[in-house]
């Protein structure tokens, strides 16, 4: 008879994690993960999960990749430096 592998919680969660990572990208990994959680939980013991094998020039390319194509709302930016 076939044996069937059963993952643990924690095997799928390192996998969903790893491909959030990879699709899409280490910021946007990040912030599902504080939206999913209610922005609960140790952003410290999280941290070494998520940027894993990264340094910061990785983390800035990537960063910078995935900010591509889009242009700053003018009118976004007033509203962060409160100046309008």
């Amino acid at each position: 008879m076939a044996r069937i592998k059963v993952n643990s919680d924690q095997e799928i969660l390192r996998e969903a994690e790893e491909i959030l990572r990879t699709h899409l990208g280490p910021a946007k990994a990040t912030r599902f993960w504080i939206a999913l959680s209610g922005g609960a939980g140790d952003y410290l013991q999280i941290k070494e999960t998520l940027f894993k094998g990264e340094t910061v020039d990785t983390l800035y390319k990537k960063i910078q990749e995935s900010g591509k194509g889009t242009k700053p709302n003018p009118d976004e930016q007033i509203r962060r430096t409160g100046n309008g």
